[in-house]
């Protein structure tokens, strides 16, 4: 009998379905199914494939964003929530709309004076520096957006429960959304722009969509940008003469050919940031510190690092540390038995060098003099904007980005760091290349700047992770050959340059060496970024600093205290470092050779090879 009849047998008897039958009928069903999913077989799924899955999607959405989606979303989703259970911050920000939609409409009924703005700039907002942004109807423009993205500062901060990795993330993404409709971006609003339109009747937009094109075709191409080909490595850039004298899967040493017949003592040996080329500190002829320190009769070694591909992949912070810093001592201590060095390491190359120093210091290694650091940090809870890329989503996110290729792009470090100064280094030159019709012409420090590197796999995680996620190093849990190290452990003299526009390493963050390092410190602030701080050449216009000496018995002063209280010096700080220099050195000796006959013989000319790969 079917399942029908049944049913119908049973209503017409009684009138309605017993319980038992009922649970018969389902136990029949139940026990059916069941036997038929048991004969599916089983998925044994791969987790090697269901990563791999994973990754494919991360990388994907890689190419469209320099963000996790699990940052983006978690950061929005976490204000969004505390604010819509903040009633009294809704209403303060409802209070302000209707304030400022006031200001701007008395603004505008009173013809806009241009000489009266209710608000202003930010100090390093140079969009609306041109005259012409304080006439009618122009000023009504800038004034609405920047009302506007003051608004969404406010709305944006101090919503009470939002994590504070979120609050400091957070007016950041939106200040880059809101950035895309300034009125400096478009045509109609800006001044320029229109004046330039009548002035040429729109041939600066024929110019422009050419720029455009060119730019594009060369992105394509992986070409550097226009301009750029007038500077070549080893021709007009990093010309210094030298000769590469060790290298290792990892570094070129190179040391540099003497121009004085009697040198210091001690040999200086500088170590550059591995996310940077080294050329830098030896650009052209008249702005190249190796140039300067060898001709006040300094011996000078440089480290060229290798621009990783696939087979560095497994390189990580250990081998830099003995590929990079320690065989380059090794081969030093070679060549100048019984000399000490002045090791000078740049950015990450100097937080690599004060993990260098702890370390010899624990095991009593003497070779260092003394240790110079340029915008290097050993604190990185405070690390600047860079901070706001790092989150656990975020490192997940680059790791499989990473995984693939086995290396981070250059593109994506060079988008990383454009975003960090987006007005200046994305629509101010959006706007002077398509809207304007106009090329700026590059520097040697804007050609240095396109020759980007790329970043190992392993390393990458690696000091993310240890440095700006954990903070290890200045907790003492950072690990050199699986012990932990202490940075109170160097026991030679710093010295220590920080710039003061800088997004990389604020100089209030490498301030705080003073708190990790029980020796003598002598600390510079000086004006500039991150890079063109650096490159302070003697003679350079508009350069300034402050300094001074912090011994261990010494009151500590905080940051503030310290910008307050410290004269300014006039010019460039290279002097007074060179002094310095001279100062902890032995007096002077014969000029060494290059190089010498057995171990170290010369292998080819500075600049090397290392450095001329793309």
């Amino acid at each position: 009998m079917n399942l029908k009849k049944q049913f119908s047998k049973q209503i017409a008897k009684n009138g309605y379905l017993q319980k038992d039958f009922l649970e018969k009928v389902g136990k029949h069903f139940l026990s059916g199914t069941c036997k038929r999913l048991s004969t599916i077989p089983p998925l044994n799924l791969d987790r090697k494939i269901t990563s791999s899955i994973d990754r494919k999607i991360h990388t994907l959405c890689g190419n469209y964003s320099f963000f996790s989606p699990g940052t983006l979303y978690t950061t929005y989703f976490d204000w969004y929530v505390h604010l819509m259970l903040s009633p009294g911050k809704q209403l303060e920000l409802l209070e302000s709309a209707w304030k400022k939609s006031l200001v701007l409409t008395e603004y505008v009924l009173s013809g806009g004076d241009g000489s009266k703005e209710y608000v202003s700039p930010l100090p390093q907002d140079k969009r609306f520096q041109a005259p012409a942004w304080r006439k009618w109807p122009f000023c009504a423009y800038q004034q609405a957006f920047l009302l506007t993205e003051q608004w969404w500062v406010d709305a944006t901060s101090g919503v009470r429960g939002v994590t504070q990795h979120h609050s400091d993330v957070l007016p950041f993404l939106t200040r880059q959304f809101i950035d895309v409709f300034a009125p400096v971006n478009v045509p109609f609003m800006n001044p320029l722009v229109l004046q330039k339109t009548y002035t040429h009747r729109g041939a600066n937009f024929i110019k422009g969509a050419q720029n455009l094109r060119e730019d594009i075709d060369r992105l394509w191409r992986k070409l550097p940008p226009v301009g750029a080909d007038k500077f070549k490595v080893g021709k007009n850039l990093a010309v210094t003469p030298g000769k590469v004298i060790y290298e290792n899967q990892l570094i070129e040493l190179i040391q540099y050919s003497p121009t004085t017949e009697k040198v210091y003592v001690e040999p200086i040996l500088i170590i550059p940031a591995w996310i940077m080329k080294y050329y830098i500190l030896d650009l052209s002829s008249e702005n190249s510190l190796v140039k300067y320190l060898i001709q006040k009769g300094h011996t000078v070694f440089m480290v060229s690092w290798k621009n990783p591909g696939s087979k560095e992949r497994s390189m990580g912070f250990d081998d830099y540390l003995h590929l990079g810093i320690m065989n380059s001592l090794d081969a030093i201590s070679t060549l100048l038995p019984n000399q000490k060095v002045h090791a000078v390491g740049y950015c990450l190359g100097g937080t690599l060098l004060t993990i260098a120093a702890a370390k010899m210091g624990h095991v009593n290694d003497a070779r260092f003099k003394s240790i110079t650091l340029f915008a290097a940090q050993v604190d990185f809870e405070e690390a600047g904007e860079l901070q706001f890329f790092v989150d656990e989503s975020q490192l997940t996110f680059l790791e499989d980005i990473m995984f693939e290729k086995g290396y981070l792009e250059s593109n994506r470090i060079a988008g990383t760091f454009y975003m960090l100064r987006s007005n200046d280094l994305i629509w101010s030159r959006m706007v002077e290349n398509y809207l304007m019709g106009e090329r700026q012409e590059l520097t040697d420090l804007m050609a240095w700047n396109a020759d980007a590197t790329r970043l190992p796999y392993k390393m990458h995680s690696e000091y993310l992770r240890s440095l700006y996620l954990n903070d290890d190093l200045a907790s003492g849990r950072f690990k050199v050959d699986g012990k932990a190290i202490s940075l109170n452990d160097i026991n030679v003299p710093v010295f220590a340059v920080s710039t003061q526009k800088d997004h990389i390493a604020p100089w209030q963050s490498v301030y705080k060496i003073h708190l990790f390092i029980g020796t003598e410190i002598t600390f510079v602030l000086t004006n500039g970024g991150h890079n063109a701080g650096i490159i302070s050449e003697p003679g350079h216009p508009g350069r300034h600093y402050q300094i001074s000496t912090h011994k261990p018995t010494d009151v500590h002063l905080s940051h503030d205290e310290w910008q307050q209280v410290m004269p300014y010096h006039e010019g460039s700080w290279w002097p007074t470092w060179q002094k310095w220099l001279v100062k902890h050195s032995s007096g002077k000796t014969q000029t060494p050779a290059i190089g010498n006959k057995k171990q170290y013989k010369p292998i080819r000319n500075a600049p090397g090879k290392y450095v001329l790969a793309s």
